[in-house]
């Protein structure tokens, strides 16, 4: 029997993972499966570990006030070569681009355990751009011995950098395991629906509103790339848009970081059909991404999830490590240029030229909802 230790810390990361754990924990005869968390993310990380019914097996909870890229590194490097030496694993499983995998992987290396790394492959080109998580990913995929590519193009990138082809495998990406899962836990519970609704009203939206022929534009933000001006430049655009469509709601999650919350707050507040609403977790997202018209947002798994509810998307950012999505025809990149933005939105409401139907139909490239299975299949007769 091998021992797996998969490793995460962000409430992202935790979404895409957990479907993995438990279809490892599916084989319990051919893995002893033990589950990290870091705690980059507290809060929103336990909410997805209780969604999924999952209790870490250790838990390094490193997060402190105004921590910084330099403590987090030092921290889950320490903390990992605890959990290492006691654990003793097989293989570590990290995913994708955080802070937290690529210093797992480091940790993971130093004591000359193989890494397999989740959502491998995906690359923008410039390491300062999404910030610091290309570098992140690029100092993972080095380490690597297993590669999980959730695509054609991630696996080409791979190909490039010189990884050996033995060691990648194109899977899809868990992220739609784990939409698919959780679309079919609301649908199948009607109290649950209703709870997630009265959850909403108590956050400030009521969701009823839509029976009324309104439309919901959904928005995230939280890169920090997009800090200062790029921020400004988005809220400004959001709060024309709420002028330009008053019959359309637009509805703002707000990170808790300070340097969303205060140009948020400050341009935003008061709009009558601009609601900005404290952070959602995973479940009330996903119902909310499907009661959506179309999400605008600078986050990398929105680009993943919300097509595969065929919502299309205005990516807030100038480069994406997705440019699948933007080939597909799910998504289309506008930056925090206000009248891209402002455009972009706009053609969606009015649906120009077809553009909203075309993009809601197009087949989203991530996948079937199946790469959890590819990957324990993939690894079962690498150990053999």
């Amino acid at each position: 029997m091998k021992t797996l230790l998969l490793v995460f810390g962000t409430r992202p990361e935790a979404i895409k993972m957990c479907p993995l754990v438990l279809e490892f924990k599916k084989h319990p005869d051919v893995f002893n499966t033990l589950v990290c968390v870091t705690g980059q993310h507290r809060e929103m990380l336990d909410q997805v570990l209780n969604l999924f019914e999952i209790k870490p097996d250790y838990d390094l909870n490193i997060m402190k006030p105004n921590q910084d890229l330099y403590d987090i590194t030092s921290n889950v490097l320490l903390g990992m070569r605890d959990v290492l030496t006691e654990a003793k694993p097989d293989v570590v499983f990290v995913h994708g681009d955080t802070t937290t995998s690529s210093a797992t992987a480091l940790a993971a290396f130093y004591k000359q355990i193989p890494v397999a790394h989740i959502e491998a492959g995906l690359r923008t080109g410039n390491i300062y751009s999404p910030w610091p998580e290309e570098m992140n990913r690029l100092i993972t995929g080095r380490i690597a011995t297993y590669n999980f590519a959730p695509t054609p193009l991630s696996r080409q990138n791979l190909l490039k950098e010189n990884v050996d082809d033995s060691k990648i495998t194109v899977t899809g990406n868990t992220v739609i395991d784990a939409l698919h899962w959780v679309v079919n836990k609301i649908s199948s519970n009607a109290d649950l629906t209703e709870s997630l609704k009265q959850e909403m009203l108590s956050f400030g939206y009521d969701v009823s509103r839509l029976e009324q022929g309104r439309r919901l534009v959904l928005i995230t933000g939280h890169r920090r790339e997009n800090f200062g001006e790029g921020f400004l430049n988005i809220c400004h655009s959001i709060k024309h848009l709420s002028e330009k469509y008053p019959d359309v709601d637009f509805v703002y999650p707000v990170h808790l970081n300070p340097n969303v919350r205060k140009p948020v707050f400050d341009i935003l507040a008061s709009i009558e059909n601009v609601f900005l609403i404290e952070p959602l977790s995973y479940l009330p997202f996903v119902y909310m991404m499907e009661k959506s018209h179309l999400l605008l947002t600078d986050s990398g798994g929105v680009q993943e999830e919300a097509p595969g509810l065929g919502k299309p998307v205005l990516v807030m950012r100038n480069t994406t490590e997705r440019p699948e999505a933007v080939d597909a025809g799910t998504v289309i990149l506008v930056g925090t240029d206000k009248d891209k933005i402002i455009n972009g939105v706009s053609d969606l409401l009015e649906n120009k030229n077809g553009l909203y139907d075309r993009m809601a139909h197009a087949v989203n490239p991530y996948g079937d909802g199946k790469a959890c299975g590819r990957v324990v299949k993939w690894l079962e007769e690498k150990l053999k």
